[in-house]
């Protein structure tokens, strides 16, 4: 059997070692998660938004990655924090079509960290530009709703989690539901009320671990069950 194809946008980067000039690149430890998981990491073009629904029409999901902040102009923000970083508008309207596309038709969705930002902001939710403690560099522990399908593909409702970020869901998307929150009360993850077809979005990067805790590598082992079906 082939392996499903599991679209996985690049992100753009000013600079790497192996290159010359600027490069499109992607997360190694998310590459090999997918793989272990039985997917074949399809790296994407971030281009050309309008076109997003055909390019996407091949894959067989969708992993929508971490990466740099969401220009605050996306979800209607007059002014810009300080702090926001590494904003790019082709970016930010190539991710937004993708996560507009894949939850309307169903497409099998797994969206990390900036992806579950993308996917509040498509859906009409807002973002705390910089949140007054950042999640940066740790590992903390994340209380999940039972019923939800986050727990039931991590198999297990208290998880530890690492993350890295300094924004986080401000006002939830309607259709949204909040299923999984940290300590301080961030939303750490969330589901549709109504979905399409299978979905989830962490806040926090479950590839950092996968290698070694079950309960993150089950996220993508769930994500690519979904796309073979």
């Amino acid at each position: 059997m082939p392996r499903p194809l599991i679209a996985l946008p690049c992100r753009f980067a000013a600079t790497t070692s192996a290159l010359r000039y600027a490069a499109e690149v992607t997360a190694r430890a998310l590459a090999e998660a997918v793989y272990r998981a039985g997917g074949e990491p399809f790296m994407m073009h971030p281009a050309e938004p309008a076109g997003a629904a055909g390019r996407l029409a091949r894959a067989d999901a969708l992993l929508l990655p971490g990466g740099g902040d969401l220009a605050p102009s996306t979800y209607g923000a007059d002014t810009t924090h300080d702090e926001v970083y590494d904003v790019d508008a082709d970016q930010d309207a190539f991710d937004l079509a993708a996560a507009r596309h894949a939850l309307a038709v169903g497409l099998p969705t797994l969206a990390v960290c900036r992806g579950l930002q993308v996917v509040n902001v498509a859906l009409g939710g807002t973002l705390s530009q910089d949140m007054p403690v950042h999640h940066r560099h740790v590992v903390h522990s994340v209380a999940l709703t039972p019923d939800s399908t986050t727990a039931r593909a991590a198999g297990a409702v208290d998880l530890a989690v690492s993350c890295y970020h300094h924004q986080a869901v401000d006002r939830p998307a309607p259709g949204l539901r909040i299923t999984g929150t940290a300590a301080d009360g961030v939303i750490e993850a969330v589901e549709l009320v109504d979905p399409a077809g299978w979905f989830v979005a962490v806040q926090w990067h479950p590839e950092d671990t996968a290698d070694t805790d079950p309960a993150q590598q089950a996220l993508f082992d769930a994500l690519v069950e979904a796309a073979t079906k």
